[in-house]
């Protein structure tokens, strides 16, 4: 008993660590885009130095699962929580290295005047940060049906990610000036697109941890189907 109570207790302090680090992530990538429509470059720069902090939480809770997994008193549901935790830290750590190439290519495009007006790109980041927000508590909660919601989500970002790329494409080719702001503009919009693969990866899963359900490899065969799978520009 209380083995099984200790165990309970480490479980609840993973919850936390994986709490405050959502919070963190949603907060760089909060900064990161209001730094891109305020053109508030003093903002941008607070994210990337901030992206440490996110670091150490992803090692905190690594170091954490492997004391779980070493202790082996951790089994069934508790388990599958455990191993899903250090994957979905490892995805929260790379939301947050995109969230520094957002702030990055921000203060690059402060430099300079603004290009357009920026309407597309903070849908998609309303848009992927609620992914990052709700993913989180469906694994804390186990709620599969929520996993799933963000999922759908993820088709919205990559249409604006496609109309975002057209659009600035035509200011490359017609405005020589404008090709540098343009392909900044194109980075910030993968970046953005990248961050809900993340929460997707999370969501998927979940689903797997609930419901036992594999959906990453039928995604990618999907997204090979269709085209859909673009590279970096």
């Amino acid at each position: 008993m209380a083995s099984r109570k200790r165990i309970q207790t480490q479980i609840d302090e993973l919850k936390k660590s994986l709490v405050k680090m959502t919070t963190l992530v949603e907060e760089g990538l909060q900064h990161a885009i209001q730094s891109l429509v305020q053109r508030d470059t003093t903002l941008a720069r607070q994210v990337i130095p901030d992206d440490e902090k996110i670091n150490d939480l992803e090692n905190d809770i690594h170091h954490l699962c492997m004391k779980l997994l070493d202790s082996k008193q951790a089994s069934g549901a508790n388990l599958r929580f455990i191993t899903t935790a250090m994957r979905i830290a490892t995805d929260l750590e790379r939301v947050g290295d995109y969230s520094v190439n957002i702030a990055r290519k921000v203060v690059a495009l402060n430099e300079e005047p603004q290009l357009k007006p920026y309407v597309d790109m903070p849908k998609m980041a309303e848009i992927a940060q609620s992914m990052v927000r709700d993913v989180i508590r469906a694994f804390i909660d186990g709620d599969a049906k929520l996993a799933r919601s963000v999922l759908e989500r993820d088709d919205l970002v990559d249409s604006l990610d496609d109309r975002i790329f057209r659009e600035l494409i035509t200011y490359r080719i017609s405005d020589a000036a404008a090709v540098s702001r343009a392909a900044h503009l194109v980075i910030v919009s993968r970046c953005l697109e990248r961050i809900a693969d993340h929460a997707t990866n999370i969501a998927e899963e979940i689903i797997f941890m609930v419901e036992g359900e594999v959906l990453r490899h039928q995604r990618k065969r999907r997204e090979e189907l269709v085209g859909e799978v673009k590279p970096m520009p």
